[in-house]
């Protein structure tokens, strides 16, 4: 497995592009990124060219407003497509492997089945359109706690979603944080998923902050990620308490977990 850093969380101590090299620095061997904006893309290009470090994964654009994505939304299909492109741009600016697909927050009173249906049919469509660019895609459950009102909030809803949509170009993304708070056993949660896991993220519970602050057994979860045969990235994305670098303590233990 390869750690990488999610630069949307990590090195905000800096501009955008620069954490970049302030991945590379701290010895990270990728990164991430949430919602690259217009005018951040070229610097990143350029970052990337000049550390060799690969930017991995990035989402696809969340809406407007305090919107958490729009997969799920009745009514808004157009709108998503329209994100699915841009989404599909950057990849390909960025040469990322992954593209994140966020369901959204349905309006209160809202069809549940509809917003099922919408989802699946703005999956396929992503799917296809990131398969043109070969470009995986992810779908990621966020539990209801940091996102009240969240329409994927729990994995076997995302594995039954998978199945229906039915497409070889769907994949989980498995935030060990979120599975943490929704799954009662978080390995049995990582073995039930198996081979659907398409990208792992990673924080502590409580607080979302660095390996080692909370409760989560990351040894016995990459154990159980490896024996589902995982061997792709694993991306921190917390919220560091203090300074990024100084609370990257973590990372060789980190490093023997995942070899």
């Amino acid at each position: 497995m390869r750690l990488i850093a999610n630069i949307s969380m990590l090195f905000t101590e800096t501009p955008v592009a620069d954490r970049v090299a302030a991945a590379h620095d701290a010895g990270f061997d990728g990164a991430e990124i949430q919602f690259p904006e217009p005018g951040d893309i070229h610097p990143l290009r350029a970052a990337i060219a000049a550390t060799g470090l690969p930017m991995d994964l990035i989402n696809v654009p969340r809406g407007v407003g305090d919107e958490v994505g729009m997969a799920a939304l009745p009514g808004r299909q157009d709108d998503f497509r329209a994100a699915v492109a841009t989404c599909a741009q950057n990849a390909a600016a960025l040469s990322v492997q992954k593209v994140n697909v966020l369901s959204g927050r349905p309006l209160p009173g809202a069809d549940r089945a509809e917003c099922r249906r919408t989802l699946i049919a703005n999956l396929r469509h992503t799917a296809d359109v990131m398969a043109d660019i070969g470009v995986r895609v992810m779908v990621e459950p966020v539990n209801p706690v940091d996102v009240p009102g969240f329409f994927l909030t729990d994995l076997q809803s995302a594995l039954d979603i998978l199945a229906e949509a039915d497409h070889p170009n769907l994949f989980v993304q498995f935030d060990l944080y979120h599975m943490a708070i929704t799954e009662p056993d978080l390995c049995a949660a990582i073995a039930q998923a198996g081979p659907r896991i398409g990208h792992v993220q990673f924080a502590d519970t409580k607080g979302r902050n660095e390996p080692g602050s909370g409760d989560i057994d990351f040894a016995a979860a990459f154990d159980a990620l490896k024996n589902t045969g995982y061997d792709g990235t694993v991306s921190a994305e917390y919220r560091p308490a203090e300074d990024t670098a100084a609370g990257l303590g973590w990372m060789a233990d980190f490093r023997k977990m995942i070899a």
